[in-house]
């Protein structure tokens, strides 16, 4: 009887230090369902240029530096297409990710779907989304529909598969959205990857090439399969409003680039945040990037566009509001252009932009004033003795107050500036003393971040 008393209390005590176990697991890593918008205004974005991120180029390599990525605040990974590359009118070696012979299929070069998954899985488990580059306005020459369902695709006048007119994209066929079983397919197939793969979303490449009311009626009952974030490579308000929750801040990008390079200063900077302003709505959300895919491989690294403005744009692409990206290699000083239709590597090395990106997560995720998602923080302009040169401003939400300030020229300035008080250096921790009165010289790009 003893025995059986003993049994039976070393099975209850296994069975409740089994629960235990259990609700402590669920407590320390709780599943990740489904983004939200509080996700949304302390996200960072980042760019997972699989191909080219590790020497083998594989979605197993990437995944063990997720977490890493958390360490520089990143909440959304964006994974360039995955998905099989035409051979047909293949640029290149290897191809454009863009050009995709399957939307149902995994590039074998990357690895298989199980390798995705585990990719997938590792991310939630890091409190992070996932979204897939969708590529809907082109096909490449290889897909099945060019052979089964030629009446999906745009031709030209003697009756033949034409590429996007007004493009060089020769590897790609372009789709026919007057076509409603093409349509269709295009929603099946994305329905596809939020039930296999339990993705969070999708990026969507040249999002303003397709029809606006396909994308409104597409993500409508993409959203009945779950909760998803949607990113249109486009600028225009009208995607935003009942289909996309971001898009790209391209012309802030360009004002960058020009204000680098000296051909424009501040006043253009003040211009577009006044046409932000006029163009969408409150709750809309831009992207912020010094760099990415296309202007890495075809305009130039930071460096060469932005010399030495480069660290203090990139801080500014953090202080404005939105979300910022952070594109493979940039946090490791990546100083060359990737080949895009061939294997490159990028060499993951720690320099000067590391410790300031993760700097620049602590203060993203940590202050409403930087809240950059569908109730943003405010967006107030100080006024300097120079504001030709020198861009000031205030970010505040809730009580919370964060000022840039920075001189936004190559040469050393002094000004004034209309703000009193004293306020902290966020890098340095300093006290620093304000006064409308008071003269402060600030070296070409120098900047700094207070808060108030």
């Amino acid at each position: 009887m003893k025995k059986i008393i003993i049994i039976i209390t070393i099975v209850l005590v296994a069975v409740s230090c089994t629960k235990t176990v259990s609700k402590e697991s669920k407590e320390t890593t709780p599943p990740l369902t489904s983004i939200t918008n509080a996700d949304l205004e302390t996200a960072i974005i980042y760019e997972a240029n699989i191909r080219q991120y590790s020497p083998e180029g594989t979605f197993n390599q990437f995944t063990k530096d997720i977490p890493k990525l958390k360490k520089l605040g990143v909440k959304i990974i964006w994974l360039m297409p995955i998905f099989p590359i035409s051979k047909t009118k293949s640029k290149g070696s290897l191809g454009s990710y863009y050009a995709v012979s399957d939307y149902t299929k995994v590039n074998p070069e990357f690895g298989d779907l199980t390798d995705l998954k585990k990719l997938i899985e590792t991310a939630h488990k890091n409190n992070m989304f996932v979204i897939l580059d969708w590529v809907a306005n082109h096909t490449g020459w290889d897909h099945i529909w060019i052979k089964e369902h030629p009446e999906y695709y745009t031709k030209n006048e003697k009756g033949e598969i034409t590429h996007t007119v007004g493009t060089d994209w020769f590897d790609v066929a372009d789709l026919n959205y007057d076509n409603k079983e093409m349509r269709a397919e295009m929603l099946a197939d994305m329905k596809y990857w939020i039930k296999e793969a339990a993705i969070d979303g999708f990026r969507c490449d040249v999002a303003g090439m397709v029809p606006l009311d396909f994308w409104e009626h597409t993500v409508a009952e993409l959203k009945k399969e779950k909760p998803i974030f949607m990113l249109a490579e486009a600028w225009e308000p009208e995607l935003l409003v009942h289909a996309f929750d971001m898009a790209y801040g391209w012309d802030t990008h360009h004002k960058m680039n020009a204000i680098a390079q000296g051909k424009e200063n501040v006043k253009a900077w003040d211009a577009r945040m006044e046409q932000i302003d006029t163009l969408y709505q409150d709750d809309d959300i831009l992207m912020n990037f010094v760099t990415n895919h296309d202007e890495n491989s075809w305009n130039g690294t930071v460096k060469e566009r932005m010399g030495d403005a480069s660290e203090v744009m990139l801080v500014l692409s953090y202080m404005t509001p939105g979300m910022p990206l952070i594109y493979s290699g940039q946090e490791y000083d990546m100083n060359k252009r990737l080949r895009f239709f061939d294997k490159d590597t990028i060499l993951k090395t720690k320099g000067k932009v590391w410790p300031v990106l993760e700097k620049l997560a602590q203060l993203k995720t940590t202050h409403k004033a930087l809240n950059g998602g569908k109730k943003a923080a405010s967006y107030h302009r100080i006024k300097t003795s120079d504001d030709t040169h020198i861009l000031a401003f205030t970010r505040e939400k809730d009580g919370d107050k964060v000022t840039f300030i920075a001189n936004l020229s190559d040469k050393e300035r002094t000004f004034s500036i209309d703000k009193e008080g004293d306020g902290t250096s966020f890098f340095t921790t300093k006290k620093i003393p304000f006064s409308k009165d008071k003269k402060y010289t600030y070296k070409a790009w120098e900047y700094k971040i207070i808060i108030d």
